[in-house]
Formats: structure tokens, sequence, C-alpha cells
């Protein structure tokens, strides 16, 4: 499910510091899109402000360079400070597909943590915000040193004592945020970054898109994060600050094992294993994995958040510190390979999701809408179960109850029991441009540069040059894990299970993935 959606009366679309659920007046229904829209506008017309600060050119003090990384709403570009040829990363997040009041509170509220948690050791520094009218630019120190499964998989000497080293970096940075008020919310590998390329580089967490204020005892509802690190608690639409703690335990597993502790065929597999909360420790190479390690994990993922241990905790565990009992024998070679497969298919198919997002049309946003307006018979401004259940198949899709029942589910992001046009939009959107076969041979196209029927190893290395992936080993990898004919390529058929197999994000109630 895409990462991110909060009602406007959750805790998280409080950026002052969230509140509980009981705080709050019952919802009241949301306007129409075009009344959002409006909203936008004036906010960003009516005084040449977005976040309320005098517009600026970022060009004017940074030179933008080469670019770093995209998501569907923003692209970070290498920039070079003009007087001082410092290097920085900026992320640009285009004004123009901000289409809500909701996706300006989400870029105030991040800039607002990025500010309240600078100057931490493990956390990205946010040098200066620049707004223009064509951009908000979040302008952050360069971690050059890329990607915290990058570094692990190109040395050759990995341990238990360097995974407790790495492991206590990302602990400490969740003792940070909580006891400053804030929770991540989407703790994963990918938003860890290493500052340089130094040996004993700092580990530095990214990307506070998702990242609330919190009080103790507040409670969240909406459904946020990625699908193998969320916890229980949150598919259950009521968690708090200890949601963190089971992603930071499922990290460890990963970085012990090479793989996710929770997964299934599809999305809602997963979810079904992370409810169930079952620990494999049996198979490979966890007989060789000291036991100290599996008690912190089985410690950090219990499904009761209340049992859970506490950042405090997994500090002071065992394991964890730095004089602490983690051995230093060579964890087997194998646990980096399928690190590397693991890392690599999460970004070969966030690759193909934004060729496919980047490519939907006006026309078929225009055309969600109509679906909408068709099942809104009662032209209340919301859908209903009973009108969305007799409404679909009236529009072709051929969809079961239960079906019906899981995306109502999905999309009722405020839980009022009807879905209004943003949730409904946000949800069908995914579900449209996964299942429509032309999306699908758009994306397919763009790696299979020749228009052979194929991509071919060369076309993969090539098309995932600029996301950091041109590794031919891992190139290989991909290809092998997908190549279910074996001749070395990889056909549509083959590419169309992969896209449809179990997808990595959360992807029904999104917001939006920035």
């Amino acid at each position: 499910m895409g990462n991110r959606h909060a009602h406007p009366h959750d805790a998280a679309a409080h950026p002052a510091g969230g509140a509980s659920a009981s705080d709050h007046p019952p919802p009241s229904p949301r306007r129409k899109h075009s009344s959002s829209a409006n909203a936008v506008t004036r906010l960003l017309c009516g005084n040449g402000r977005f976040l309320g600060r005098p517009m600026e050119d970022v060009r004017s003090t940074y030179i933008i360079g080469r670019e770093l990384g995209r998501g569907q709403f923003g692209v970070t570009y290498l920039v070079t400070h003009r007087a001082t040829g410092e290097q920085f990363a900026c992320k640009r997040i285009a004004t123009r597909k901000l289409r809500s009041k909701d996706d300006i509170d989400d870029i105030r509220r991040e800039v607002q943590i990025m500010h309240h948690l600078t100057g931490h050791r493990n956390i990205v520094e946010l040098k200066g915000v620049y707004e223009d009218r064509q951009a908000v630019n979040l302008v952050m120190e360069l971690c050059a040193g890329g990607e915290l499964f990058d570094r692990i998989t190109a040395k050759g000497h990995y341990s238990e004592r360097a995974a407790a080293g790495l492991f206590r970096q990302i602990v400490t940075v969740v003792h940070n945020c909580h006891s400053m008020g804030v929770m991540h919310r989407d703790l994963k590998p990918e938003n860890f970054l290493l500052l340089n390329t130094d040996e004993d580089s700092p580990l530095k967490a990214t990307d506070f898109g998702l990242s609330v204020f919190f009080k103790p005892g507040d409670e969240f509802k909406d459904l946020v994060g990625s699908a193998y690190y969320v916890a229980p608690e949150v598919l259950r639409r009521s968690y708090g600050a200890e949601a963190d703690i089971w992603s930071a335990g499922v990290i460890l597993y990963i970085l012990l094992s090479g793989f996710p502790p929770f997964w299934g065929e599809n999305e809602q597999g997963t979810f079904d294993a992370i409810i169930r909360g079952h620990l494999d420790f049996s198979s490979d190479p966890w007989p060789s994995i000291s036991s100290s390690a599996k008690d912190l994990i089985k410690k950090m993922l219990r499904k009761d958040p209340k049992q859970r241990l506490t950042v405090i905790e997994a500090l002071n565990h065992p394991w964890m510190r730095e004089d602490g009992d983690a051995p230093d024998n060579p964890i087997d070679i194998a646990v980096l390979t399928r690190m590397k497969q693991f890392r690599a298919m999460n970004k070969l198919k966030k690759v193909a999701l934004k060729v496919i997002a980047e490519n939907l049309s006006e026309e078929e946003i225009v055309g969600l809408k109509e679906m909408f307006k068709s099942m809104d018979t009662d032209n209340s401004g919301t859908v209903t179960f009973e009108e969305l259940k007799a409404g679909l198949p009236k529009l072709g899709t051929k969809i079961s109850e239960s079906e019906v029942r899981q995306l109502m589910e999905a999309a009722d992001v405020d839980g009022n029991g009807s879905i209004d046009y943003l949730e409904f939009i946000t949800a069908t959107m995914h579900m449209n441009r996964l299942e429509r076969e032309d999306h699908l041979y758009t994306a397919f196209e763009y790696f299979d540069v020749d228009k052979s029927g194929y991509i071919t190893m060369e076309e993969l290395e090539h098309a995932l040059k600029k996301y950091n992936m041109g590794d031919e080993n891992t190139i290989k990898e991909i290809i092998e894990d997908i190549d279910t004919d074996h001749d070395g390529r990889i056909n549509y058929d083959e590419f169309v299970a992969m896209m449809r197999q179990g997808n990595p994000e959360l992807v029904t109630g999104s917001r939006r993935r920035r």
C-alpha cells in the first residue's frame, strides 16, 4: 500500500504534537477534490509563499547537479554551494503534484521534524529549505557512502559484532527520535545511509516524510509504512511509538539472515504472516547465530507492543552493548547473497512502479473520478460498502465480495465506514495501474530498449544504473530469480509475475510516496 495517509483529524496531522483519537471531534466529511485543489491554490498563490516564508530560488545559492534518486513526488539532486564548493543533497518536491492541504501539512511537518532532530550524529541534517513557484527544495547533508546494505554486501568480512555496531546506531536513532517526541514510522534499511566511504562512517537516518510528533499515550490509526517492516498493531489501526521498535527488530533479523522474518507470495500474505508473528530460527543461518542475538530479536518482535522491549532495554541488551557478547565469527556468505537479492528485487520493482506512475495520464485520473461519481448514487460525496459492491461489477471489474471488503477497509483510512473521493482515488489508482495490462507493458518496454520482447542483462544494467544498482552480480541474481524458464533473460510473462507478486511497499490508503 503506497505508504502514507493521515486524515486531518488523526494525531498524525497535528505537527505540534499529536493527540489521541479521544481528544478529537468526530471526523467531518472531507470536501471533494476540486475544493482541496482550490485550498492548495490559495496557499500557494495567495501571498506567494508555500511554507510561510518568502520565495527564494535555490539556484541562486546552489548549482544543481546530477540526479541521485527519484520518488513519485520528489527528485533528489546533487547540489554544490556556489560560494564554498561544498556538496549537498537537495530533495525537490514539485508543488503541482501536491493536490491537497494534507500534502502541504506533510511537507511542513517533515521540515519541522528535521529541524527539531538536527544535530544528532545519526540523523541526516537539514541545511535549508527554499521554495519557488515550481517546488519546495530541502537541502540536506550529502550521504556519499551509499546505502547500508550496499556497504555490508561489498565487504568480505561480516560478523555479528559488525551487525551489532550498525544496529546500535539504528536503535540510537529510534531512542533520539522518541526522546524528542517523534515517531519515525518508516524504519527500513533503505532509509539508512552512510555519511562517507570511511570504514567508521556514521550511519544516517533519512526520509522523515512519514514521521509524526507524539506524546506518551497517543494512539495513531493511519496505516503507513512498508509491508515487511510494519508492526501488527499498525495493521490493526491502533498503535504508538512501540511500532518503531518492531520495525527495528525486523531490520536486525534481515541484518543477520539476509531476508525478512515475515513475508508472503503477495502483500496480504505478508500481512497475515506479521499478524501470526511466527519467527523462523531453525533454517540457515540461524543455527549458527548466537542465542543472545535471537533473544534480542524475539523481545523486539513480541506481538503485544506493551510486552516489547523499550529502546533503553534494547540498547542495554548484552548483544547490543559495545563490550557485549556479539561474536566476531564471520557470518555465512550466503547471507550476504540473499541480502543483495532481497534489496535488488525491491529496488527493481520500485523502478518499474515509478515508470508506471509517471506514465499515468490525466485522462486515467479523470476516469477514476467518473467511476467514483457513478458509484456515489446518493451524491453524498462518499461511497459505502454496499455502493462499492454494487458499483464495481457495473464497471466490468471482476472482484469478489471479500476483495471488495478488503479494498473498503484499506481505503477507508479514517475508519468511518465510507470512502471519500481522495481515499477512493488513492486506493484504486494503485489497483488500476498495477493490474492494467498496458501499464505493465509500458514498464516492460522501459527496460526492453531494443523491443526484442526480452529484458537482457545489458538492458537491465543500463536501466538501473541511475538507481545505483549497476553491479553485474546483482543484475545476474535478479535475472536468475525472475527467469523461470532459465534462458538468461526476462520475458514479459516473467516480468508480470514479478510485478504481481508481493509488493515491498504498502499500496492501499496511501497518500503519496516522495
